[in-house]
């Protein structure tokens, strides 16, 4: 990395932001073999800011980084819920159950402990099931389930029992066509979109963070547009939260994203993202927003 004349950054971001998860672990791995260097611990000592945060979790084996965004997310001074709660409703089962055990093997205890122990209340209450869900991954969907469960979900909105055990059942266990045809029910049925029903006071926390939940679980794409817009369009850039969502999402969703950024802001997201990044660090976003192609 470091032939003694400063490090060549530029050569770094052409190798790494343009491999894939699988290319990246074999890169990772050959370092360690030549070197007897971890790639990332090295890349620590010759660049830093938000250049090597966007390099150093783009280069991790997916369940690892999202292992250890989890872990940040459970610290007192990075703690964020709302880092949980994408893990939790983005991710496939079969990747929940590697970051479970990649935590397991980081932090010597269990993602389910840390999260149950760091937040309270309501948000403990749906985010331990939240990032610990197995939900079934087919296509099918049950008409006179949707219809009754949807019925529950109004019946506790309105009587304002938000952090029931039944919205957290039917949440954090149904599979999302079968979550889809419920809160499809729900509008059908009620006159309204459940999100509208759950705005019954705008200053409530844990009603946004319910609400984002659901956006989350139904429609991710909207979901990390609002984030990314917040980030961007903010007072100062979110570096933290414009990273998180390119590089979680480079290799999964970003294409959609892209396109309802665009739809929702009239500016290409990369346009928008370039006016608020400069240097090493755009380059590797720059990179990755084209990594789908």
């Amino acid at each position: 990395m470091n032939a003694g004349l400063g490090t060549d950054e530029e050569a770094i971001v052409k190798i790494l932001a343009h491999r894939n998860a699988t290319q990246r672990r074999l890169i990772r791995e050959a370092y360690t073999a030549a070197y007897g260097e971890d790639l990332l611990k090295d890349m620590e000592k010759e660049i830093s800011g938000d250049f090597l945060r966007a390099l150093a979790v783009w280069t991790l084996d997916p369940a690892e980084r999202d292992a250890r965004l989890a872990n940040e997310a459970t610290k007192m001074l990075t703690a964020n819920n709302y880092v949980l709660l994408e893990i939790g409703c983005t991710r496939s089962s079969y990747h929940h159950f590697k970051v479970r055990e990649t935590y397991h093997l980081l932090h010597k205890k269990s993602l389910e402990e840390d999260v149950a122990h760091h937040t309270s209340g309501d948000y403990r209450k749906l985010l331990v099931p939240l990032v610990s869900a197995f939900r079934y991954e087919g296509g099918e969907t049950n008409l006179t389930l949707a219809k009754s469960e949807a019925k529950i979900l109004h019946e506790k909105i309105t009587g304002k029992a938000y952090g029931d055990d039944e919205i957290i059942r039917i949440l954090t266990t149904r599979s999302k066509p079968q979550l889809n045809a419920t809160l499809n029910q729900y509008n059908d049925a009620f006159g309204n979109p459940i999100n509208k029903d759950l705005k019954s006071d705008p200053n409530d926390e844990y009603l946004r963070f319910l609400r984002a939940t659901i956006k989350c679980l139904t429609s991710p794409e909207k979901y990390f547009e609002k984030v990314l817009r917040v980030a961007i369009k903010g007072a100062g850039t979110d570096e933290n939260a414009l990273t998180r969502v390119v590089v979680t999402q480079a290799e999964v969703n970003l294409h959609r994203i892209k396109e309802e950024y665009l739809k929702r802001n009239s500016i290409p997201l990369e346009q928008a993202i370039a006016g608020d990044t400069s240097g090493e660090y755009k380059k590797v976003l720059d990179a990755l927003l084209g990594k789908e192609d």
